[in-house]
């Protein structure tokens, strides 16, 4: 009997299933697509030193002053033309046009539509030789993006409430870039790069929301480019409550205690005396790893660890404490049934 007993239990454990590979890291999602897009840039990305990028998405309306070259039409080639109150151009050859709320490009299409009656293969480029405002740059994770107008509205506060503000997984913290010819950008923490010509800040978007006056509160100038990044995180995988991700906000780092307990504990299976860290190696794809004794900085007995931002958290399953769990759930049932059918024929 014994002998058939041992048969059955080797059987169960051959049968046992190699234990699951820990899930996949919760990498971070795609960026979403910004909730609305401002004309007239449609999310095309400004450079600091000129406006090419606008072209040809850029809304025409009154003040603005545009320049249009036309092949074999010398009547209104390389001329500035006004676009009137009215939001009409008077044009020679082709008279007035209402182009207002037309993007460069659509105006482009109506003028080569008109020209096609003098000339066979009309070709037109039109470009913006002054702007009817000054604007800003909005760009990254901001529930709009793109050319916003000063139009009298010149603190951050005032721009970032007129565009909603950002989005939920966007950082703390945005950057404002800024033409040397406007100035240095008045905070202590600008720093000025002359190869680019340009001055470059940092700001916290909790100091503006939690200061009655904050000095980050500053007047934007034209062209400035106010940028966000996505939140910064730090990862966890393996044998814990909830793998994923978590982000930092404000902070620069958080324990490796701290983000345990915020995804739930050690799973019962952790081998948490192998617990390590995947540190991304700067300037490559490769991972640096930096071993951890969780079981020892849990209970106090080693100091805790700082996870900068990206960092890997990887709790290892121990295969043999969940292996001989596994073994004595099968196996149970097995042997009850086991011990029934003895009493039974006994």
């Amino acid at each position: 009997m014994k002998q058939a007993f041992g048969a059955v239990l080797l059987c169960i454990c051959i049968a046992v299933p190699m234990l699951a590979q820990p899930a996949p890291i919760a990498g971070q999602q795609p960026a979403p697509a910004p909730g609305q897009q401002i004309s007239p840039l449609n999310g095309q990305q400004p450079t600091v030193g000129g406006l090419e990028n606008i072209r040809p998405t850029y809304v025409l309306g009154p003040g603005d002053q545009i320049s249009i070259s036309a092949f074999e039409v010398e009547e209104i080639s390389d001329k500035p033309f006004r676009i009137s109150s009215e939001g009409d151009v008077n044009l020679p050859i082709l008279g007035k046009m209402h182009v207002d709320g037309m993007t460069v490009e659509q105006f482009e299409a109506e003028l080569m539509n008109r020209l096609k009656t003098i000339v066979r293969q009309p070709q037109v480029v039109v470009k913006i030789i002054e702007y009817r405002h000054d604007f800003v740059f909005f760009e990254g994770m901001f529930k709009v993006t793109g050319i916003v107008p000063l139009q009298g509205r010149r603190n951050l506060i005032e721009m970032l409430a007129s565009i909603g503000g950002t989005l939920p997984n966007a950082a703390h913290r945005i950057k404002v870039t800024r033409r040397a010819e406007f100035g240095k950008i008045p905070l202590p923490n600008a720093v000025d790069d002359p190869e680019k010509k340009v001055s470059t800040v940092e700001i916290s978007l909790g100091s503006l929301r939690d200061n009655v006056n904050p000095a980050e509160d500053i007047a934007l100038q034209p062209f400035d480019i106010i940028r966000v990044e996505r939140a910064e995180m730090v990862y966890v995988t393996g044998e814990v409550g909830k793998v994923g991700g978590v982000e930092l906000g404000e902070r620069e780092s958080i324990s490796a205690a701290q983000l345990i307990t915020m995804v739930g504990g050690l799973g019962r299976d952790a081998d948490a005396n192998k617990t390590h860290v995947l540190r991304p190696i700067l300037s490559t794809a490769r991972r640096s790893e930096i071993p951890l004794n969780m079981k020892k900085i849990l209970a106090g007995q080693e100091n805790d660890f700082p996870l900068l931002p990206n960092d890997i958290l990887v709790v290892p399953r121990n295969t043999r404490k969940s292996t001989v769990r596994n073994i004595a759930i099968i196996a149970a049932p097995t042997a009850l049934s086991l011990i029934v059918t003895l009493l039974v024929y006994r």
